[in-house]
């Protein structure tokens, strides 16, 4: 096959550029879509990334908030992006772990439409009851079993991680009988907790501190892979359960689309490690209730994400006749 003069000339000048773009990337601000509204635990972590991360590039990293449809609108406004480093998701579990489980018709392919940048860490879950029930995880559970009608929890909606890791925190405790009221949200699921209307509830740890520092309601586990500073009485669910290595992270990751140049991809593997790596960063991020993850490679955070895709589907199969409905 005879290849034109004018195609090995376009096709040389692509090889040159690509080195040659990524010494002067970025070249303008770096806009970072995050695909839910203002305020929430993935908002509040993307602000402070994008601080950071601005900071490293020498470029402001502007936050660009596109939520509906669970993160989809987000995800497909990056997808559809230049493949330049300029425009980047901050996902997370939802967006590109528990998406293509629970979505019926998905709109976009979380893992061929999307190059990962880094993995960050998050907030771990917590489950919390009200005052009024037991103290322990394992004397809940006990009162549930028991309990006519079956006592109910809620969570931010169906489908969240936090009805899919509620799920299986009952699964890994030989089944639990406990009856699952979905909510626009976390907050309204708290204050019906707090009212007594659900016994128990279950959030990421920031926002459930407060309400178990000031009495309001009862922590019982929080899912990470240590006791939390903020609540060093709290047992891990892992303790609570006597399942070792049990834990339920609402992690985050960075994408771009795909096509992203390998030394752009790098750059901003470098610049995310870097903000990793900063002691005061991670106290900031320790602040908010945010496990900061350790610095690492796109391979790394590649083999995290399709290792919690696996470790998800079962309990999504399971629970499918919910979903459904």
């Amino acid at each position: 096959m005879q290849v034109s003069r004018r195609a090995l000339i376009a096709a040389a000048g692509a090889t040159l550029a690509t080195p040659a773009f990524a010494q002067t990337f970025p070249s303008r601000p770096v806009r970072l879509v995050i695909p839910f509204p203002a305020g929430g635990p993935t908002d509040v972590y993307g602000r402070l990334y994008a601080d950071r991360l601005g900071r490293e590039l020498g470029q402001p990293v502007v936050v660009d908030n596109r939520g509906g449809a669970g993160g989809a609108i987000g995800a497909n406004e990056v997808k559809r992006s230049a493949a330049d480093g300029h425009t980047l998701l901050f996902g997370s579990v939802s967006t590109h772990a528990l998406y293509a489980l629970v979505t019926k018709q998905p709109q976009y392919d979380q893992a061929k439409d999307f190059v990962v940048v880094a993995e960050l860490g998050g907030g771990p879950l917590a489950w919390l009851v009200n005052p009024a029930q037991p103290a322990t995880l394992a004397a809940f559970f006990t009162a549930a079993r028991a309990a006519q009608p079956a006592l109910a929890y809620g969570s931010a909606g169906t489908g969240t991680l936090m009805h899919i890791a509620t799920e299986l925190l009952k699964q890994e405790a030989g089944g639990v009988p406990l009856t699952h009221v979905p909510y626009r949200g976390a907050a309204p699921a708290m204050n019906d907790l707090v009212a007594g209307t659900v016994a128990m509830a279950v959030n990421t740890l920031g926002p459930a501190v407060p309400l178990h520092t000031g009495g309001r309601a009862r922590m019982l586990a929080v899912a990470s892979a240590s006791r939390a500073p903020q609540t060093p009485d709290v047992p891990t669910a892992a303790e609570a359960l006597g399942k070792p290595g049990f834990t339920a992270v609402l992690w985050h990751a960075v994408f771009a689309p795909p096509g992203l140049p390998p030394a752009v991809l790098t750059r901003l593997s470098q610049a995310t490690n870097a903000a990793l790596g900063d002691a005061a960063f991670r106290q900031q991020l320790a602040t908010s209730g945010i496990e900061a993850a350790q610095p690492g490679t796109p391979e790394q955070a590649t083999a995290l994400i399709a290792a919690e895709v696996a470790r998800y589907r079962p309990i999504v199969d399971a629970i499918r006749p919910e979903l459904d409905a």
